[in-house]
């Protein structure tokens, strides 16, 4: 049973990278699905700007939230360097830090994706960075899939008070 636990977050690291299988991308897609609950409200030209790592997750999810999230637009960085070109040069009205990126820095691992500024960086580094960019800006963040619906509405004001992030 040690065994078991002291695995797992590796097994939850991998599903999260480029490493991870079509099955593992299903499977974390049917995650994402399970916390949509509605779609009502209006999010149109609200913006939410994503760091995860996995591009392919990036390119999927996008497509399946955009429904979701009452016409926000989702704009995905799987790297530091689009990260912060887009962090700094434009206004966002959420930063989103996914699954996977949430679950290498709780597993303290480097999040993947990151360059010579931003090595060694973790989860509350980029949350300083960003704030230094725009203080009332709401974070949401999330090691698990199905979350990522619900946090996103509530961070853009669709569902319950973003303080409940």
């Amino acid at each position: 049973m040690i065994l078991v636990l002291l695995t797992l977050p590796i097994i939850l690291l991998m599903s999260s990278t480029s490493q991870a299988t079509s099955a593992d991308r299903d499977s974390m897609m049917n995650e994402i699905a399970s916390g949509a609950a509605t779609t009502a409200g209006d999010a149109t030209g609200k913006r939410i700007l994503a760091r995860g790592c996995d591009p392919v997750m990036a390119k999927r999810a996008g497509a399946m939230l955009k429904p979701h999230l009452s016409g926000a637009t989702l704009t995905s960085c799987t790297d530091d360097d689009d990260f912060l070109e887009k962090l700094s040069s434009e206004k966002w009205d959420v930063i989103f830090f996914a699954p996977g990126a949430c679950r290498y820095s709780a597993a303290k691992q480097p999040i993947p994706g990151g360059r010579s500024a931003t090595k060694g960086f973790t989860l509350s580094n980029y949350k300083s960075l960003v704030r230094s960019h725009d203080k009332d800006v709401p974070i949401c963040e999330t090691t698990e899939e199905r979350e990522i619906i619900p946090r996103l509405r509530a961070a853009l004001g669709l569902d319950r008070p973003a303080e409940d992030l």
